[in-house]
């Protein structure tokens, strides 16, 4: 029997109401569906929504997703492999390596698909940038899904949950109809909380950074919590947009800040960037700057240090709200040394 559920990007009760908490590195969707903001909506594109989808199809997306997602949990690749739309042979070890991935973050995990989205793009002429829009039965929610370089074809987006997975993994699948069923086009995978925290803790924590005048912290917590809220960055819906509106605000936001002058007493530090960083599926931020050129590792280790502690100071709240911070030397360039260090590791 298949189990749906409330998509959580619909709506801040839906989210509240969300049994379980539901990061890591985003596994890169392997197809050429990719997200990007679009200047229009592709002619006779249209978006069905899960409980508008005619029962046959739905049942049929539905099955193709859990069969998926349960190779995944399995790690069965074979079987996964022949699920493979034929277009994306070429890039099966790519999608094999998402799919072992993907493995920790459902591993102990119930698979429940949380929803689906049938996109129909037959009356497409070629490969075009296109968008759908994928409204309930009442009209007053519209989501939005973007693909870009999208061929003339029938496709469906499938977002799945492993609840009660140690890392509250979540997947989204691209499939496309063939002859043969629905195949996979395309997987995304992600975390789903940090240490037991979900997308909503991380709004509500980065709503207080905002109200205590933290906004570097709180820029970095609706980064984190939008991350955690779905499993793929081609998909829009009003709770987001008003993430987003909300992370706008910040009055002192790191937003155009960069590249940005940072002082420790002794010299003046030039950062060229700070974003959230999954590499340790861990809510840490990279912090990238211009170097001196050290090329000895020990002194190179006190440099970046030296930087990272100089931001601590600048934006303490930082400190409090994520795991630890990534050094990205640069010099000509070229990236010179990278370090890991979490929060209690740096003075």
């Amino acid at each position: 029997m298949l189990f749906f559920y409330e998509d959580p990007a619909a709506g801040e009760d839906a989210l509240k109401m969300r049994p379980g908490c539901k990061l890591g590195p985003a596994i890169l969707p392997l197809i050429l569906l990719a997200l990007c903001g679009l200047p229009g909506h592709a002619r006779g594109a249209t978006c069905t929504s899960q409980a508008e989808i005619p029962a046959t199809d739905r049942d049929a997306i539905a099955a193709a997703g859990m069969q998926l997602s349960t190779d995944i949990v399995d790690q069965n690749m074979a079987s996964l492999q022949a699920g493979l739309m034929p277009a994306e042979s070429a890039a099966w070890d790519g999608i094999r390596a998402a799919a072992e991935q993907a493995g920790g973050f459902v591993k102990g995990g119930r698979i429940q698909i949380r929803n689906v989205y049938l996109l129909d793009a037959t009356m497409l002429t070629g490969p075009e940038d296109t968008q759908f829009f994928c409204s309930d039965a009442t009209g007053s929610l519209t989501v939005t899904i973007t693909m870009r370089g999208l061929p003339p074809g029938r496709y469906a987006v499938v977002l799945v949950d492993a609840f009660g997975a140690q890392q509250a993994g979540q997947l989204g699948f691209i499939l496309g109809s063939t002859p043969q069923g629905w195949k996979l086009g395309g997987l995304n995978a992600r975390q789903g909380a940090f240490d037991g925290h979900d997308g909503v803790w991380y709004w509500s924590r980065a709503r207080d950074a905002a109200k205590s005048s933290q906004d570097w912290s709180a820029w970095y917590l609706y980064d984190t919590a939008r991350f955690l809220l779905v499993p793929v960055d081609f998909l829009s819906s009003p709770n987001l947009q008003k993430l987003g509106q909300e992370q706008e605000q910040l009055q002192n936001s790191p937003r155009d800040a960069f590249p940005y002058s940072l002082a420790d007493g002794t010299r003046t530090w030039k950062l060229d960037s700070v974003h959230l960083d999954m590499t340790l599926n861990q809510p840490d931020l990279g912090v990238t700057y211009e170097s001196m050129g050290i090329t000895d590792p020990a002194a190179a280790r006190t440099e970046a240090v030296a930087v990272l502690s100089a931001l601590l100071k600048a934006h303490p709240g930082i400190r409090q709200n994520f795991h630890g911070l990534w050094a990205y030397a640069m010099n000509n360039g070229r990236r010179t040394f990278a370090i890991e260090l979490p929060m209690a590791q740096i003075p």
